[in-house]
Order: C-alpha cells, then sequence, then structure tokens
C-alpha cells in the first residue's frame, strides 16, 4: 500500500519509495530505472520463464552465473556472463507501458509492474482469462536502501498456497508454515524431522495454489546463504506474506509458469543443466561401511566383504571406500595411501574388479596443516587464503586444515591431478566427495573467484559446484570413452550435471527412514534425483533386524542403493548382519537387479528430457488433490508406486491410490482401483509394498543373477487394461560409454492393444541391432486369460508360474 504527501509517494514504513521508468529495451531485456539510482532489469527467456534482477542503488548486477545452464551437460570453468546467458530462445513479448504502470506479456506469462515502488503481479492464461498466481508484499517487497545490505524479496502469501522443493530438506513435503535456512552444512546426526540447516544450497521452490491449482516456480540464483518464510513470520502491518532474504547480492531470481508441478520441474532441471548419464553399474547395490578402512588391517577386510558377498550371493557392483584408506597415524590425509592398511592398493582395486566390484573412493576438499603435501598446495596458490595469503585455517577432521580454493585455478588442477594419480590411476573407479560443505566463517577470508578475489563465505556452493566438475572431469580426462560416475555429498542447483548424491550422514531410526522419503521426493522436486539414503542409518545405533529389513525394503527402489555405516559399538551394517533374515535381504537385492533395465531407462531418460527418475505421487498424479497430503510413498517413474513401511512393528499398510488407475500389487498379483484408500499386508516376510499402474510396461532383466556373474536377458512386465492401448520402452547401449551420442544405441518398444477377448501385442527394436536380443519374455498377471496375438514375434512358450503368466518370445 502507498499513500500520497505534498505528490511525494511514500510506502507505509514512511520511506520514500522509489519511482521507476523505463530506461532501456531491447529484443529480450528492459531496464526500469528510478532517480536514487535503483535498476531493475527484466528478461524475457522463454514463453514461460522470466528472470528479474533487482540492483539497488551502490550494488553490481551479477557478472558470473554457474547454476544457470538451460539444457547444457556442462559450464565454462570461469562461468557464463550472467549478462548474455547462453541457451534461451528468447521469444518476442509483448509490452505495454503507462505512466505508472508496465505489462509484459508471452503466450505463458504475464507480468504487471506497479512502477511506484516497483511491485511485480504474475499472471498466467486459464480459459480465456489471466489469473493472478503471484504478486510481491505491497509494502516494500525489494530492498531499496529501506534497511541493510542484504538482499530481501517479500512476496503476499494466500492460506490456500502449498510450497514444495527448497531440494533436501527435513519434515513435511509442503513447506508452508515454516522456514528453511540455506547453508551448507555437515549436519552428522540430523533430525530427519526438524534439523536445518543440511548438506545442499537449492534456493528454488513450487507454489501450487490448492483451489485455482495453478503452479509455478521461484529460482533465486545465488550462492550466498539465505533464508525462506512461508508463513512461520508475522507481521500485522504487511498481511500475510513469504520472504526470500539473502546475506548477499544482487537479487536474482527466475520466474517459470507451469500448468503442473511436472512442466515446472522439468523447466528447472532445464534451467541448471541436463543430469549426467553415468554407468549402468552405478545403479546396482553398493558397499559401504567405515569399519573396514578404519581398520589396521584394512585391505584383508575389505577382501572379507567380498567373499561374504559370494557366501551370501548378495550381488554387489561397487564400495564405497570410506576415507580410512588415506590416513597417517590415525589422521586422513587427501590423494595419501596408508600402504600399512593397504600393502597392495593396485592389487587390492584389481581383485575388485575381476569380481564385478568398482571402488568408489572416498575425497575431502581440506587439507590438514601436516599433510605432507600441504607447502605444495599453498605456494600453488590452491588454497582459500586469508587476506595476507596465508591460507585460512578451518577446523577439520584431525584439526586445522585449509580448503582447497576451487576458484582459483591452481586449486582446480591440483585436484584433477591428484584425482587421477592417487585413485584412477591406482584402479579407482569413481571419485566420492565427501565432506564439501565448505564451512566458512570468517568473513576476511578471501577466495580466488578466477582473478577478482571476493570473500569466501559469500561463494561456498560455489566451491561444492566446481568440486564436483573438477571430479568429474579428472575421470573424463582419464578415460575419455566411458562415461563418469561421480558422488557428491553436498552441491548446489546445476550438481546434476555431474554427481549421484545421498541425504548425508542420518541416524538410525524409524523416524528417519520415515522422513528421509520425503527428503528425498523433495530433492528430486529440485533438479536432483539420482539419490538416495544411508540404508539402515549411518549413525547412531545399530538397527534392529525390524527395522534394518524395512529401509531394505524401502531403499531397493532409490535411484542410489547403499548400505553404509558408522554405527556405535563398531557393528557393521552388512546384508548378513542377521542370518535370519539374509535370505530375504538377499531376495530384496535380486529384485532390485530384476528392476535395472527400468531404472536404467529412466536414467537416460532424466538425462534427455529431465524428468526425475524417482517423484512423489502429485508429480504423475497432479490433479488428484489427495496426491497432496503428506504421505510416505514414493514412485519411480510414473508407473511404479513404492509404499515403505516406516512404523515399527506394522503388519498392514494403509496406501492412497492415485485416481484415475488401477494397480497391480506386485507381491500378490492383487487388482486395485485407483481413488481409494486400501490397507494391505505387510507383514516383515511378504516383501515390499510394489503397485505397478495398469496400462504399462517394465523392463526387467528375467536372468537368473549371481554375485560376481552378470547375466541380462530383457523381459517386460505388462499389465494390460480391459479396453485399451498403451506402450513400453526400453533403452539399450553398452552401459559405459558415450556411444550413445554417436547413434550405437537402441530401444525396445512394445505395443499392446487389449480388448475382451484379446491381446494384440506388437515387439519392436529400434537402432543399433548389437544391443538387442533375439528372444524375450514377456510377463502378464496370471489372471490375465485372454489370447495373445504378436507382432514381430513368435511365441514359443506360453504358461502360468506362480503370479505370472510366461511368454517366452523369439523376435521375427
Amino acid at each position: 500500500m502507498a499513500i500520497t504527501v505534498s505528490s511525494q509517494l511514500y510506502d507505509t514504513s514512511g520511506r520514500v519509495a522509489p519511482v521507476f521508468s523505463l530506461a532501456q529495451q531491447d529484443a529480450h531485456m528492459l531496464r526500469f530505472e528510478a532517480a536514487a539510482g535503483h535498476a531493475v532489469q527484466i528478461e524475457v527467456l522463454e514463453e514461460d520463464l522470466i528472470r528479474v534482477q533487482v540492483i539497488p542503488a551502490g550494488t553490481q548486477a551479477r557478472t558470473r552465473s554457474w547454476c544457470i545452464a538451460p539444457g547444457m551437460a556442462d559450464v565454462p570453468l570461469h562461468g557464463h556472463d550472467a549478462a548474455a546467458l547462453p541457451g534461451f530462445a528468447r521469444p518476442s513479448y509483448q509490452l505495454v507501458t503507462e505512466p505508472q504502470r508496465a505489462v509484459i506479456s508471452t503466450a505463458a506469462l504475464r507480468l504487471e509492474i506497479d512502477l511506484n515502488g516497483f511491485y511485480c503481479s504474475w499472471f498466467m492464461p486459464r480459459e480465456d482469462a489471466w489469473i493472478k498466481v503471484a504478486s510481491d508484499r505491497p509494502t516494500q517487497g525489494y530492498n531499496f536502501g529501506y534497511w541493510d545490505e542484504r538482499v530481501y524479496h517479500y512476496l503476499a502469501r494466500a492460506e490456500e498456497e502449498q510450497y514444495f522443493g527448497l531440494g533436501e530438506k527435513t519434515g513435511e513435503a509442503n513447506r508452508h508454515g515454516n522456514s528453511y535456512r540455506m547453508c551448507n552444512l555437515d549436519a552428522a546426526f540430523y533430525n530427519a524431522k526438524s534439523t536445518d540447516p543440511l548438506y545442499k544450497h537449492i534456493p528454488f521452490y513450487i507454489t501450487r495454489h490448492a483451489i485455482n491449482q495453478t503452479t509455478f516456480g521461484l529460482y533465486y540464483d545465488t550462492p550466498a546463504d539465505c533464508r525462506f518464510d512461508f508463513g512461520r513470520e508475522h507481521d500485522n502491518y504487511h498481511g500475510f506474506y513469504r520472504s526470500f532474504v539473502a546475506e548477499t547480492g544482487p537479487l536474482d531470481y527466475y520466474f517459470i509458469a507451469g500448468g503442473t508441478v511436472r512442466e515446472v520441474v522439468r523447466r528447472f532441471t532445464w534451467l541448471t543443466g541436463t543430469p549426467a548419464f553415468p554407468p549402468r553399474w552405478s545403479l546396482g547395490y553398493s558397499g559401504s561401511t567405515m569399519s573396514y578402512t578404519d581398520a589396521p588391517d584394512a585391505q584383508a577386510r575389505m577382501d572379507e566383504f567380498l567373499d561374504n558377498c559370494s557366501t551370501h550371493d548378495i550381488l554387489c557392483d561397487s564400495f564405497h571406500l570410506s576415507s580410512g584408506y588415506t590416513t597417517i597415524a590415525g589422521k586422513r590425509y587427501v590423494f595419501n595411501w596408508d600402504t600399512a592398511k593397504f600393502p597392495d592398493a593396485k592389487g587390492f582395486t584389481r581383485r575388485y574388479l575381476d569380481h564385478g566390484v568398482h571402488l568408489v573412493a572416498n575425497i575431502k576438499p581440506a587439507l590438514l596443516k601436516t599433510h605432507p603435501r600441504f607447502a605444495e598446495a599453498a605456494q600453488a596458490g590452491a588454497l582459500i587464503n586469508n587476506p595476507d595469503g596465508t591460507p585460512l585455517p578451518v577446523a577439520f577432521w584431525g584439526g586445522d586444515a585449509a580448503y582447497v580454493d576451487f576458484t582459483a585455478e591452481a586449486g582446480y588442477n591440483w585436484w584433477k591431478n591428484g584425482v587421477k594419480t592417487a585413485l584412477l590411476d591406482y584402479g579407482i573407479s569413481s571419485a566420492w566427495n565427501d565432506n564439501n560443505e565448505f564451512e566458512i566463517w570468517d568473513t576476511r577470508a578471501l577466495a580466488a573467484n578466477f582473478g577478482q578475489p571476493v570473500p569466501a563465505i559469500q561463494i561456498k556452493p560455489l566451491q561444492t559446484l566446481l568440486m564436483c566438475k573438477a571430479s568429474f572431469e579428472a575421470q573424463q580426462e582419464h578415460a575419455p570413452t566411458l562415461r563418469p560416475f561421480t558422488v557428491s555429498r553436498a552441491g548446489c542447483a546445476g550438481m546434476q550435471r555431474y554427481v549421484q548424491t545421498w541425504s548425508g550422514d542420518n541416524y538410525t531410526s524409524w523416524q528417519t527412514l520415515k522422513y528421509n522419503v520425503r527428503m528425498g521426493t523433495g530433492l528430486a522436486m529440485s533438479g536432483v534425483s539420482n539419490t538416495g539414503h544411508d540404508i539402515g542409518g549411518f549413525l547412531g545405533p545399530q538397527p534392529d533386524a525390524e527395522l534394518f529389513l524395512r529401509w531394505v525394503q524401502f531403499g531397493i527402489f532409490l535411484p542410489r542403493f547403499s548400505i553404509h555405516s558408522e554405527n556405535s559399538g563398531e557393528v557393521v551394517t552388512e546384508p548378513w548382519m542377521y542370518p535370519e533374515i539374509t535370505p530375504q535381504i538377499r531376495d530384496l537385492i535380486k529384485l532390485r537387479y530384476r528392476l535395472l533395465p527400468c531404472y536404467y531407462d529412466l536414467l537416460y531418460r532424466s538425462h534427455t528430457a529431465f524428468e526425475p527418475v524417482m517423484r512423489p505421487t502429485y508429480y504423475t498424479f497432479p490433479h488428484d488433490a489427495r496426491c497432496y497430503a503428506e504421505n510416505d510413498d514414493m514412485m519411480i517413474g510414473d508407473n511404479l508406486l513404492i509404499a515403505a513401511v516406516v512404523e515399527q512393528g506394522a503388519r498392514t499398510r494403509d496406501v492412497y491410490l492415485p485416481a484415475g488407475s488401477n494397480w497391480l500389487h506386485y507381491s500378490t498379483g492383487q487388482r486395485l482401483a485407483g481413488g481409494q484408500t486400501v490397507t494391505l499386508p505387510a507383514e516383515l516376510g511378504a516383501g515390499p509394498i510394489l503397485l505397478v499402474r495398469e496400462g504399462s510396461g517394465i523392463a526387467l532383466n528375467v536372468a537368473e543373477q549371481h554375485f560376481a556373474h552378470a547375466a541380462d536377458a530383457r523381459g517386460f512386465l505388462l499389465c494390460p487394461p480391459m479396453q485399451g492401448q498403451f506402450a513400453a520402452r526400453c533403452f539399450e547401449d553398452d552401459g559405459l560409454s558415450f556411444g550413445y551420442q554417436d547413434s550405437a544405441w537402441g530401444e525396445w518398444r512394445i505395443d499392446v492393444t487389449a480388448s475382451t477377448g484379446s491381446l494384440a501385442i506388437a515387439i519392436d527394436f529400434s537402432g543399433d541391432p548389437r544391443f538387442a536380443q533375439s528372444t524375450l519374455q514377456l510377463l502378464l498377471p496370471a489372471s490375465e486369460t485372454r489370447k495373445v496375438t504378436l507382432t514381430g514375434a513368435t511365441c514359443v512358450v506360453d504358461a502360468v508360474a506362480g503370479l505370472w503368466r510366461v511368454l517366452d518370445v523369439t523376435r521375427a
């Protein structure tokens, strides 16, 4: 609200509100300026995407950006020129100007600006009208010198609005009524219901209005520590509002219009960069524990893991090698091998690879001052420094340390060389970037910022992102024909271009299991869906058999599936830790491997179409209001619904089945109608609650598999409706190389037409024939008795086995 006194405009605080006018316009950018020196720049980047930069007097526009990478797999080391970002269509727009008002319109978005104080209102089309979906708070929406040097953005808030995203956050999926801090932090032992902040910095969220069902996203492109408030704070003078506050600026935000959450998430993922396409083996079970590498006979303990996998027939594709392999006198020194623990490091890595198990080695970006190479790194200019040029001391494992400065080319290159010579040359397959939150609190410390030094505290997430990029790039350079697989605990928007991630050092409890579900889907709604959790809990007490089994029943469906622990009492969480349930754990892991073709296909679709692998139910069913209620469910793609059992002692599970589809219970063969809540059995030995959507086909590996003896035979689980058509697809390539970029790939397509008495199934494979198998197995529910006619293949066997009607076919 504004008042006029003696022809001077004021806001309700009594401060003079700046009056703006259009000062510059070109094909895609408009610049508005006020007499006091304030400026706002508007860029129309896509029909559904508008960028706003608020530049108060005395501040500078952003010069470089590393997080914005529209449809790109990478950005230059020095970032993009923020004034000329590449990759956008920059469509034409309509502009209407009046003495106190400007209106900017595209086909998908309309921005109305009150130039007295610069208050924005955003509209989206609905039928024949424009609906207002958001507006700045009418009392000081931005900080034009009103308060301090921080950056502020206040918007009006409606009680009917729901807020999702913000990356990896604890608590409920809907953020309304809460506040959150963005600051990369090593949050070990975190409470999955309440701890804040955590490891990642993704200042993006989705707004959905529950009544008119409009949806849009807001992304703030900033590496600064910041805070979001969604109605926890109230102030009588300003009405209902929500806020974004950052420690430094300028304010640079992107408004993303979308008809559904799916459209907003895809656009945001595209905006911040193409998700990496790691090798197929990255989707297998990954073993890990700190205990093995901390043991004095670490190499022997690691060998025992392979022996136990063989004994219990536990399928395994990788092992996350904890940092104990780097120790000297008990302290950890990155890029060092403890030869007492690992007397034959190269022989050790070779033995793992001989068993089909890749090693993913832990590396940390801080060097203890006693590190044998500390002086070398300091002299090279590879570390974050004090103003006097000496390395900045920070608290780290084992005492004082200094962080590598990835915004110094010397630091970036020093790190890449270390990854190559200390890991990859030893036969290590992958880098595991850990403890990389860059906890810098000294405001005087400086980062090189590629020749334009800035306070290091202002760009902490950028250090993490560039560390991920450096490790990824080192692997690319070491093995140019192979797709890298890199892991990182911390990160920011754009991290999906380089790494898989996980939810950090979680605590062993039922509460953690429950809220890790929502942490994962919230991160997936923020552009990062190749993620998981430490199954069984990383820190705290040993999980009992029930909790461990429930965690594995959920964990096998995560894109990242790793059992990892540092439990009190030196008890290692392993698949065989409870003999009475080891057969169930083995079978669950084999179920994961049975589903790997589906996961690999989804990983490819994520890489090419910006779709998350895992997602909440409301992503797939945006018009079912009940899917937006808090729940413990998760979708894998659009066709698999996983209902985790997260309550101790539970032997049944209430599951809401989204409307518009019927569902098949994978473990029982039961058919269930959508749009209802059902109570399903959840006995410990009954297997996970996995529901397959009717009208879908799920790619499978139907080969019999055993540890160290990989086998692959393609199959499809088909779930036909009574009437209708659907198609199932599956991407195929060598699983390792970049050959898919040069047409070295193929795709199965299974078309199904269902009618009252028959099923017509057409089988086709397009693309490189090297990746097509001559035989295929089709699985239908055992209750499916309709006549099957095949096109493109001949049926060899049609028989019922347990829950399934199995058709073995030979391609024509």
